[in-house]
């Protein structure tokens, strides 16, 4: 069993950065794979990022791509979203989940609580 605890979340200005971090117990850190998603108010959760075991292939929604950074540390049993220039559009509850499967298709295990992000000027 794989506890998840997001933290770093908070309303930011467009243009502007956040942090997001993802800490993990309860299980072997490395052997899975993460990933980030979103759910803003009435729309559906949707995938944002995610990251091999080893760290070495990582994955972006075209959405992020290019503003949004996913990293690890398996020593610290932690993954860590870097969000650049959002965007109002980028406001939602954001989840990490992990997976013992491929973090691009899943399905994914184990699951966060949220933090919420708010894009506001």
């Amino acid at each position: 069993q794989v506890h998840l605890v997001e933290s770093g979340g908070g309303l930011v200005q467009p243009g502007g950065s956040l942090t997001l971090s993802c800490a993990a117990s309860g299980g072997t850190f490395s052997n899975y794979g993460m990933g980030w998603f979103r759910q803003a108010p009435g729309k559906e959760r949707e995938f944002v990022a995610a990251i091999t075991w080893t760290g070495f292939n990582k994955y972006y929604a075209d959405s992020v791509k290019g503003r949004f950074t996913v990293s690890r540390d398996n020593a610290k049993n932690t993954v860590v979203l870097q969000m650049n220039v959002v965007k109002p559009e980028d406001t939602a509850v954001y989840y990490c989940a992990a997976t013992s499967k491929s973090p691009l298709a899943g399905p994914y295990d184990y699951w966060g609580q949220g933090t919420q992000v708010t894009v506001s000027s």
